[in-house]
């Protein structure tokens, strides 16, 4: 069985032990993840189940939506809530206030990552270094913000719910809300709600996952259209011939066969169809 299952990370798990976890509890060949969650974060972690892991590159480049809080007046060396305190602000702001500026954040700009992150330098992690005192200041990279929405502010914290672009860090969105506040923040709460096709509305614990939660791969493109070929053109597509369509426009397309078996992905250019992946 190949596809793909939305699981709900628990907060202190790495997205790597949910991974290690249900490969172990239900004897799956492979699992791979579609996006990394910090520990520190819960919600939404989509998994591909063996031969799935071959598409999860179509969906590492997928927006994603988020339900965060944000502590108003407090900044922490790691930007959340499991950082050391570096900065205090008495300063107190309207409800307005603090929304006009976490509104200015929506288009697209340059963040700078977090010290505190993944990212590599030179082979490792940045996050090593913060742990041995030592900063790493990487380039600011270009995100996009498409949407903030559902905000409500109370007792300092502001909470709401933000659509992004690959890349893009709410760690780093809070710590800079501090900033053009002329005082502190960072985020004490973050949870997935949604990527691209899949939603937290499907997601199930960790320990409920076995081989009946598997979405199919070919649900998952629900935005592309179909195409079914006859047995002769199947046979070519699946091992990797040209297949001539002078009918359809070009792009990528599911592709099936006769019988409605989800073969792969396949390109159609100059009324040529060839394979973009197979199962």
């Amino acid at each position: 069985m190949n596809g793909f299952i939305s699981v709900y990370k628990p907060k202190g798990y790495s997205s790597n032990k949910v991974v290690q976890e249900i490969k172990k509890n239900n004897n799956f060949k492979k699992v791979g993840h579609l996006g990394t969650l910090d520990p520190m974060a819960q919600g939404l972690l989509v998994l591909a189940i063996n031969r799935a892991t071959k598409f999860s590159s179509y969906f590492l480049n997928s927006n994603k939506t988020y339900r965060a809080k944000v502590q108003i007046g407090t900044a922490t060396d790691t930007d959340d809530a499991e950082g050391k305190v570096i900065k205090t602000s008495s300063k107190l702001f309207s409800k307005e206030e603090v929304e006009i500026a976490l509104m200015s954040f929506v288009g697209k700009q340059l963040q700078e990552p977090p010290y505190f992150s993944a990212l590599k330098h030179k082979g490792k992690p940045m996050y090593k270094y913060a742990r041995e005192g030592k900063l790493i200041k990487k380039e600011p990279r270009e995100i996009e913000i498409f949407l903030i929405e559902n905000y409500y502010f109370k007792d300092n914290v502001c909470s709401f719910d933000i659509t992004c672009s690959k890349g893009t860090y709410i760690r780093s969105i809070a710590r800079d809300l501090g900033k053009k506040l002329e005082s502190a923040a960072h985020l004490i709460f973050l949870e997935r709600t949604k990527q691209d096709f899949f939603s937290l509305a499907e997601s199930i614990d960790i320990d409920s996952c076995s081989y009946k939660s598997i979405i199919d791969i070919d649900k998952a493109f629900s935005n592309l259209k179909s195409l079914q070929l006859d047995s002769i053109n199947s046979n070519k597509f699946s091992n990797g011939a040209i297949v001539k369509d002078p009918i359809n426009q070009d792009g990528i397309y599911k592709v099936y066969n006769s019988m409605s078996t989800f073969l792969g992905l396949g390109l159609i250019e100059n009324k040529a169809l060839k394979s973009k992946q197979l199962v």
